[in-house]
């Protein structure tokens, strides 16, 4: 079972790591660039922590604790309000804890801890990871004219990085969306 609560400052190196682990897949997509890029730095992410805006996953101490359990964070979700939506800016999951439903208790407990607003994100169209995974828990691609002020922002600021190289989307999910409250 998943414990998820907002990490501790001495967990935020290990945020980090995570970060740097799970972009190592992206390598096999021809997408090194991604996998090469620097993950959060210390400083964002304690601004994400203060503001009560980090989540982490962790294993349930106990008997049903994987023989590897650490005790340290297995993924983490980031998330911040923009324009009346709980914005997910990064949800990242250790390889070695993949295919357990990580990320999407990372993302139902955001959507809780945000309220009754709707969930938004951008992420690569075509990464199985990515678009169609968050389509299978209820997540719709937005049309150009959906796109709020906020949203168009965060796509100019990704595209300014380079991300554009591969096609991007964004992607939302009415409160109370599939697999909410799982």
């Amino acid at each position: 079972m998943l414990l998820i609560h907002a990490p501790s400052l001495a967990e935020l190196p290990t945020l980090r790591s995570i970060e740097l682990a799970s972009g190592t897949a992206f390598r096999g997509l021809g997408m090194a660039a991604i996998a090469d890029a620097e993950p959060p730095s210390l400083a964002q992410l304690t601004a994400f922590q203060r503001a009560g805006r980090a989540l982490a996953a962790y294993e349930e101490p106990g008997e049903t604790a994987a023989p590897h359990s650490t005790g340290q964070p297995l993924g983490f979700l980031l998330w911040e309000p923009v324009d009346g939506c709980t914005h997910i800016e990064q949800v990242s999951v250790h390889p070695q804890h993949a295919h357990r439903r990580i990320g999407r208790a990372l993302i139902d407990r955001a959507e809780r801890a945000g309220g009754p607003a709707p969930l938004t994100l951008t992420t690569f169209a075509e990464v199985p990871w990515n678009a169609p995974y968050y389509a299978r828990l209820g997540f719709r691609t937005l049309t150009a004219t959906e796109l709020t002020p906020g949203l168009r922002a965060i796509r100019a600021h990704e595209a300014a990085l380079g991300l554009d190289h591969w096609p991007r989307v964004c992607m939302r999910r009415e409160a109370g969306g599939a697999g909410s409250g799982t």
